[in-house]
């Protein structure tokens, strides 16, 4: 058996580093397609509708495990929870974003961006089939 620490910087499986796969969730977030978010990236449009159709397939579990995190580290949660977004993938977005920040306010220490927050919370498995592992 081989194991392989990973990097904040990468997710299980995945080339391209976590700040640009995080930034085509955040522009799919706001709308754009995929293959808008490709151009602009300089990837392949079918990699980055895998990226997509992947997030959003598990998005409602993803939002539950950024959240509670978000919920357990803020001094006031109500306060930082981000608003309803117009899309379940987009209040996913929003929820690993804002989880981010909680982590970056309640650990100073912590300069990761936002997106390398994300990839440790998720031990890189962000995008992996099976993470997180439905609740019960």
């Amino acid at each position: 058996m081989t194991h392989v620490l990973l990097p904040v910087s990468g997710l299980s499986r995945r080339a391209d580093v976590v700040e640009v796969i995080g930034a085509a969730l955040e522009m799919k977030a706001i709308g754009a397609g995929h293959r808008a978010i490709a151009d602009r990236l300089g990837r392949p449009a079918t990699t980055v509708r895998g990226w997509l159709r992947r997030f959003a397939s598990r998005a409602a579990l993803v939002a539950g495990v950024f959240t509670s995190h978000l919920v357990a580290l803020a001094e006031d949660p109500a306060g930082v929870l981000p608003a309803p977004a117009p899309t379940a993938f987009a209040d996913t977005v929003a929820a690993v974003i804002a989880c981010g920040r909680a982590v970056r306010s309640r650990f100073p220490m912590v300069t990761a961006p936002i997106w390398r927050v994300a990839s440790a919370i998720s031990r890189g498995l962000l995008l992996a089939p099976g993470w997180p592992p439905p609740t019960r």
